[in-house]
């Protein structure tokens, strides 16, 4: 039995009896002497690569991929028996910590600060004596009010970072109820929540129901001082309702690590917006554990066993 590799990361999974693992070129078609490939592992890889798995595998049984979004595998057409396999887990903690640096440089105000120390200037106005919560202006976590939604697993693993730096954190989901130890409320719940919102968090994923959930009546709910991160995927933000509540000073910064479509074109005005700190999809790119998720898959399935985080189609 066959399992394709991408090439796009070094990987080294544990194979079962019987069983070749191929590393191949995962922007290109799949070729012809592996289309009897059982397994098909993703990271990276182009739509092209995609769709020549999903007309020639024809005894696939498993496409693991190593990211948590599967839009793109979805779309790519593969039989309803192939079972899709998300990398859920495997970014929560490089995606933590990034949103938690796009949020500390938002309150800690470092873009300013990175702009007056080019002017080789000691700005009197981002540093001395300051107040912990001055008015108009978020400057802490200490106390905010986070609201973190798609409250999953990079969700889940944020929270108690946040809440050791102060913040008073809550979840948003589908259904209501408690995770990881932490309050979360149902997605209808949330327009009352955001005018007692401080941070909004979003790490929604890309599906038809949430294509522009955070567009104007969100952001308008907001207080003016509040920060919004997107660390989830570019097509739940309205970007132009986004520019015009940072330009309209309505919304007191954004940190995003996502847009639509990526690249930003170079001449989106959003790249121009006041106090938006913007980073190209930087978030995640490096799956932790992906050998291990592999190996464990790719068990259950010799095995017959419940495979992990298996795609709703």
């Amino acid at each position: 039995m066959k399992i394709l590799l991408p090439d796009t990361v070094p990987l080294n999974p544990v194979l079962p009896k019987g069983w070749e693992a191929v590393t191949i070129d995962a922007r290109a078609e799949i070729p012809a002497e592996h289309h009897d490939a059982a397994v098909l592992v993703v990271w990276g890889a182009s739509r092209r690569h995609l769709v020549s798995a999903a007309e020639h595998l024809d005894s696939l049984q498993l496409v693991q991929s190593l990211a948590a979004g599967i839009d793109g595998i979805l779309a790519a057409g593969f039989d309803p028996d192939v079972v899709v396999a998300a990398g859920a887990g495997l970014h929560s903690l490089t995606v933590s910590e990034h949103s938690l640096a796009l949020l500390l440089s938002l309150l800690r105000r470092l873009p300013e600060s990175r702009e007056a120390q080019q002017r080789h200037e000691w700005s009197t106005e981002l540093g001395g004596l300051q107040p912990l919560h001055p008015a108009g202006r978020l400057t802490t976590l200490i106390g905010a009010r986070v609201l973190i939604w798609g409250f999953g697993q990079i969700g889940q693993t944020l929270a108690p970072t946040l809440q050791a730096l102060g913040a008073e954190v809550r979840g948003a989901a589908r259904s209501a109820g408690t995770r990881a130890g932490f309050e979360v409320i149902a997605e209808r719940e949330v327009p009352a929540a955001l005018p007692e919102v401080d941070v909004l968090i979003n790490i929604l994923p890309a599906t038809e129901q949430t294509a522009g959930a955070v567009g104007r009546e969100v952001l308008a709910a907001l207080p003016d001082h509040a920060l919004l991160l997107n660390v989830g995927r570019g097509t739940t933000v309205d970007q132009v309702a986004l520019r015009e509540a940072l330009e309209a000073g309505t919304l007191g910064g954004a940190g995003i690590d996502v847009t639509d479509p990526e690249p930003l074109p170079q001449d989106d005005p959003l790249w121009d917006a006041p106090r938006l700190l913007l980073t190209p999809h930087a978030a995640g790119g490096r799956p932790v554990g992906a050998d291990e998720r592999i190996t464990a898959n790719l068990r259950a399935l010799v095995d017959g066993q419940e495979i992990l985080h298996v795609a709703t189609r």
